[in-house]
């Protein structure tokens, strides 16, 4: 009974061997060899949002304003009435000119009936020619007439008509300077309305006007986002330099950056913008490289086949080549070999 038992111990700890040499060779199989990465170097700057085309919606006659009906925010269509403007005195214009229609009409009417009768009188030769000549042109004159007051009629309509402020082109409206019941001028500003596409504008510093150029990216930052970039781009937006302003005034550059999906940001609203202006060598590990133990992170390395516990200082997370990595500032140098526990891939 005793020899089977050992038997068995001497099975199970000789499987057990096999076990931890497995876990050993995974454990060295999964060693990263530390080699710098060249990352972007950025620089945190401002950018503020700004609108393609601010257009002016204006009153076209003068009068009292009736009603408003746009705040500031409200979007807006192309050719939508956002306001109107009243003017009593129209509408007297307009019925003198329908009594001015109907009078150039009788007239007309007089001169049609004169003009037949002497054309008849003239066909049975009882008529003289110069009066049928006479009656002729005098009936051109109040045709000619019905035709002035027509128009000066649909002359006024129109001008009641203009009494409707439209909206220049589609988009938010930004400030609305007057309120109804306001006495307002022909060519006054109602609203003011940001059309097109918003755009990023930076105002960089002097010294890194030569390293912006057309085309290279940048990082955006979340509306009142303020903290420190994360180099992976995770949750952060990108955008492109479209235009570089050749005048320097004030010490600063002016740069335009094209960022999709801007409709959440406030027009003139500053947000941190992160540009690259260079690059810079890093050490970096993956997460699971790095353990942390009484408020200290450490990474262990293999030195000669023993394991060694490094403190270390992690900083931002960065773009490796196999993934996501955390930047080492301090406790690593260029060629240690880092233990990464559970993973399965070999060099860096």
């Amino acid at each position: 009974m005793r020899k089977n038992y050992f038997a068995k111990g001497r099975l199970g700890l000789s499987a057990a061997l096999v076990v931890l040499a497995a876990q050993i060779s995974a454990a060295r199989a999964a060693d990263l060899k530390i080699q710098l990465l060249t990352v972007p170097d950025y620089k945190a700057v401002f950018g503020q949002i700004e609108s393609r085309n601010v257009l002016p919606a204006r009153t076209r006659i003068g009068g009292t304003l009736a009603t408003v009906t746009v705040t500031e925010g409200t979007l807006v269509k192309k050719g939508e009435q956002i306001a109107l403007v009243s003017d009593p005195k129209i509408a007297l214009q307009i019925q003198a000119a329908a009594a001015s229609v109907q009078a150039a009409a009788s007239q007309l009417n007089n001169a049609q009936k004169q003009f037949d009768r002497v054309d008849q009188l003239l066909k049975q030769k009882i008529s003289s020619q110069a009066a049928y000549d006479q009656a002729k042109t005098q009936l051109l004159v109040a045709k000619n007439q019905v035709a002035v007051a027509q128009a000066n009629q649909k002359v006024l309509q129109q001008n009641a008509k203009d009494g409707a402020v439209l909206s220049p082109a589609e988009g938010r409206v930004l400030t609305v300077p007057v309120a109804a019941g306001s006495v307002i001028l022909p060519g006054e500003v109602v609203a003011n309305i940001a059309s097109g596409p918003y755009f990023l504008r930076l105002s960089l510093p002097e010294a890194v006007a030569p390293r912006i150029r057309k085309d290279i990216k940048v990082l955006i930052g979340s509306p009142g986002q303020l903290s420190r970039v994360n180099q992976n781009l995770s949750g952060i937006a990108t955008g492109t330099v479209v235009k570089v302003y050749p005048q320097i005034s004030g010490g600063r550059v002016l740069a335009d950056v094209s960022v999709a999906n801007l409709e959440s940001y406030f027009v003139n609203e500053r947000t941190l913008v992160w540009i690259p202006i260079g690059t810079r060598k890093v050490i970096a590990v993956p997460q699971d490289a790095i353990s942390l133990k009484n408020g200290i992170d450490y990474v262990h390395i293999n030195d000669a086949g023993s394991a060694i516990a490094v403190a270390v200082i992690p900083g931002d997370e960065i773009a490796g080549p196999e993934g996501p990595e955390r930047e080492i500032l301090t406790g690593l140098h260029e060629g240690d070999v880092v233990i990464v526990p559970g993973a399965g891939k070999s060099g860096q």
